[in-house]
């Protein structure tokens, strides 16, 4: 098919889409860029900025993007990661992006700035053991197939490759019709259940998952999105409780989960989930 088509270019950079098996339609990129809706993928928007104010900032990715450019650096002098879902910079990842020797590959289903390649997460159009890291942060909810998508980091990683990745547990739906799973802190470390584990846990807790709910509360009465972040605002502060929660409860309870691992040859069992779920109480 593309021989004969040929790549549509979204912004300059080629689409590299597999339109049959893609939930996206090749019509969807003739107007230059490929987003399906509006975004901010500078971050500095009033509307990102109030829902920051809101939810708060990721309280886990700074220190695992610093840990994983620690990692990359004491291994060899130069490296290459690739970031799927790369459009807007992900919050707490300027370390990763700010590292001298670690070279960024930015991916999204559409083009950005920050994206050298528009590409579908479940069929990443790179070749085997290509890259050193994959970070995958706030995406898995967005893709019709998680364990495809993580396969296929598989595949592109080399052996030894790290991955962080965070997905919501407790939230509501966003991104529209574009947001299909959330993952328990232990479904989170199942669909990762081929690579090793450097470290995993809750990315917020209840107080966090509290704050969205009063939000979509006030959505659901109808409010807009602005004015039903206002009139959560008030509450902002429940989600500070958060620092006093005890790790099990909080798991059980999170906004979001992160796993930070490396490829591996052994892959978890089933058996291996009931004494992990202990583990992490």
């Amino acid at each position: 098919m593309y021989a004969h088509k040929g790549f549509p270019r979204a912004a300059g950079q080629p689409v590299l889409v597999d339109f049959e098996r893609s939930i996206f339609d090749r019509a969807s990129y003739s107007d230059g860029r490929g987003s399906v809706m509006r975004r901010d993928d500078t971050g500095k928007g009033v509307a990102v900025r109030f829902r920051r104010l809101l939810t708060g900032t990721n309280p886990v990715a700074p220190g695992k993007s610093r840990e994983m450019v620690e990692h990359l650096t004491a291994e060899k002098s130069a490296s290459t990661v690739l970031v799927i879902g790369g459009g807007a910079i992900g919050a707490g990842a300027d370390a990763l992006y700010a590292a001298p020797n670690v070279r960024i590959i930015g991916t999204d289903v559409y083009a950005s700035p920050n994206t050298q390649v528009v590409a579908d997460g479940h069929f990443l159009p790179f070749r085997d053991e290509m890259f050193d890291a994959v970070w995958i942060q706030a995406v898995l909810e967005h893709v019709l197939d998680p364990p495809a998508v993580v396969e296929e980091i598989y595949r592109v990683l080399k052996p030894g490759g790290l991955v962080y990745a965070d997905t919501p547990f407790i939230q509501q739906v966003h991104e529209q019709a574009y947001d299909f799973t959330r993952f328990t802190l232990s479904g989170h470390r199942w669909l990762f259940r081929r690579f090793e584990e450097i470290d995993s846990g809750p990315v917020g807790g209840a107080g966090k998952a509290l704050v969205w709910s009063i939000r979509y509360i006030a959505l659901s009465l109808g409010l807009s999105t602005r004015m039903a972040t206002l009139a959560a605002l008030p509450f902002f502060w429940v989600r500070f409780a958060d620092h006093f929660a005890k790790p099990g409860p909080k798991a059980d309870a999170a906004s979001g989960v992160y796993f930070f691992g490396r490829r591996s040859e052994r892959t978890l069992n089933a058996k291996d989930m009931l004494h992990y779920y202990k583990m992490k109480r």
